[in-house]
């Protein structure tokens, strides 16, 4: 019977989304020669959908430090990555404005991926390092432009166990380049939600927590790698023993 349930809520959820992927995607490709105006669209939809979605899963959220996303300065937040819950939980807390680095695999989601295709939000291919390098100092110098904020996920993939991984460098290539704080966004318990590889979707508490921001102002191109220690040690300070140590 729960694996009933679980089929009926992911059934449900590709055909909201298939819906919007017309209705929406229709109004972006009207919209393709401003990106921001794409942006704006895709904002304002996510921030109304993702909710949904996060109640569809059976994401019980808390959030603590909420008031550390209300203070409409622009930042670069991090989050780590251990459920497809988690683009809904980013969409439902995160500041307006705020544009998304993913990387290419997204795409190949259904319906999702068209829509980030066409929402002016970047994507990066890791395995083509030039490449991505050239997007995110796009990417910089659009936010900059814009007083954008940024949000994405370190780790560079998702942990199939909820643990930790290892930080990329490109949130630090960012910030130096924009000037903007580093705002870790902390998940905890998000990885019971959805068994990987099955349709079975659990009923979940998830904890977030909003870290205070990181002054990125003293932080050096000689520097990087203790900076993204820096960041890192926050998450490993929050998260619990479970989502700690290597991770699969």
């Amino acid at each position: 019977m729960k694996t009933l349930v679980s089929v009926i809520r992911v059934f449900v959820g590709l055909l909201v989304m298939a819906l919007c992927a017309v209705f929406i995607g229709a109004v972006l490709l009207v919209l393709l020669p401003s990106r921001m105006a794409r942006i704006r669209v895709c904002q304002l939809t996510g921030k109304n959908i993702a909710p949904f979605y996060v109640w569809l899963l059976g994401c019980r959220t808390t959030v603590h430090g909420a008031e550390r996303l209300a203070s409409g300065q622009p930042a670069i937040y991090v989050s780590n990555h251990t459920s497809p819950a988690d683009i809904f939980i980013a969409g439902t807390y995160t500041p307006y404005w705020a544009v998304s680095v993913a990387k290419k695999q997204i795409l190949y989601y259904p319906f999702l991926g068209l829509l980030y295709l066409l929402s002016g939000h970047l994507w990066i291919d890791r395995a083509r390092t030039a490449a991505a390098a050239e997007r995110l100092r796009r990417l910089g110098a659009f936010v900059q432009r814009n007083r954008l904020s940024i949000f994405l996920w370190p780790e560079g993939t998702r942990s199939r166990d909820g643990r930790l991984r290892p930080f990329k460098r490109g949130f630090v290539h960012l910030a130096l380049q924009t000037g903007l704080p580093v705002v870790p966004f902390v998940v905890q318990g998000a990885q019971h939600n959805w068994d990987n590889g099955t349709l079975r979707i659990h009923p979940t508490d998830v904890r977030v927590d909003v870290l205070p921001a990181v002054d990125t102002s003293r932080w050096s191109v000689d520097d990087i790698d203790s900076a993204v220690e820096e960041v890192h040690a926050k998450f490993r300070a929050t998260l619990p023993p479970e989502q700690l140590g290597p991770a699969a």
